[in-house]
């Protein structure tokens, strides 16, 4: 079983406006909500799969409730953690530029925490853990180690996706995955990186570190997989950007449940890729017909 997991979720209120004007009153012409979280797309987006998931996290108010909902009208399991105050509200208003408000989100307790890293035990080596976005500020900082640290004494396989520190620390725990862009990866080592010659070396560097598997995306100058074995290049689909948000996390999702399916890491890779690219020109998440579309232009080629 996969379980995602998002420590902050949100719901995720667009909208869009002709103009903006500050300190005058502004109305939509359109507008819509939506769940919202890295480890909550991920599940979204696997659903299109045929792919089972379970949701954990921490919700509460009616939000958390709309959250619930949501996900449970796409066949999606939950199994959040119930907190005192309300799961939290991010704003994002379009008009000729995208700008976002993004709450803090609710107090988690130590109480709490210690609920999910419960839940987080009873995973064992036939289940993955998808851990994805930022710790709140409620929580320790070091609350990634302690999950992938339970993943480990349980057998439990576990991806990534998060950047800086949080991803260095839990590299010597043997992710089965992690996933950043040139831009995280050139942060990672204090460089700059432009192609997708530049990231083969840090590739490698991070599967020394203990990573078994990293891909790294370039936007339209294509993606890379690096692990012990192989390293792969892949070609992206050509088409216009409409969206970023989810891409990565589409990426994830379409990697694992193609992997669950072959075990086949190059065909798992080609379906992450067109995966990511398919919501990048959506307006939403990708669907599974539009993978299936892209799937024919994602052409992967092996560097030796």
């Amino acid at each position: 079983m996969i379980y995602t997991l998002t420590l902050n979720p949100s719901v995720d209120y667009i909208v869009k406006l002709e103009s903006f004007e500050i300190g005058e009153l502004n109305r939509t012409v359109d507008e819509a909500k939506f769940p919202g979280g890295k480890g909550i797309n991920v599940s979204m987006v696997l659903s299109q799969f045929g792919t089972g998931s379970k949701a954990l996290g921490f919700v509460g108010g009616f939000t958390g409730a709309y959250i619930e909902q949501s996900l449970q009208e796409r066949k999606i399991v939950t199994d959040f953690i119930q907190v005192a105050e309300d799961t939290r509200i991010n704003v994002k208003i379009k008009t000729g530029q995208e700008s976002e408000i993004n709450a803090k989100g609710p107090t988690i307790t130590e109480q709490n925490f210690t609920m999910l890293k419960q839940k987080i035990t009873q995973l064992n080596k036939n289940d993955l853990l998808v851990l994805a976005g930022s710790i709140p500020s409620s929580l320790p900082k070091t609350t990634y180690e302690e999950l992938v640290q339970i993943c480990r004494e349980n057998g439990a396989q576990f991806v990534v996706d998060a950047e800086g520190d949080l991803l260095k620390k839990v590299m010597s725990y043997q992710p089965f995955l992690i996933k950043p862009n040139h831009h995280e990866l050139g942060e990672l080592f204090e460089t700059t990186i432009t192609n997708v010659e530049e990231v083969i070396p840090f590739g490698q560097r991070l599967v020394e570190m203990g990573a078994k598997n990293v891909i790294v995306s370039l936007a339209g100058a294509g993606a890379v997989l690096v692990n012990r074995e192989r390293t792969l290049l892949a070609e992206v689909p050509k088409g216009t950007v409409k969206n970023s948000v989810g891409a990565g996390d589409s990426m994830v999702a379409g990697f694992l449940a193609s992997y669950e399916k072959t075990g086949d890491i190059e065909e798992a890779f080609r379906y992450g890729v067109a995966s990511g690219s398919a919501t990048a020109f959506s307006l939403g998440l990708c669907t599974r017909e539009k993978v299936e579309e892209l799937l024919p232009q994602v052409k992967i080629k092996e560097i030796r």
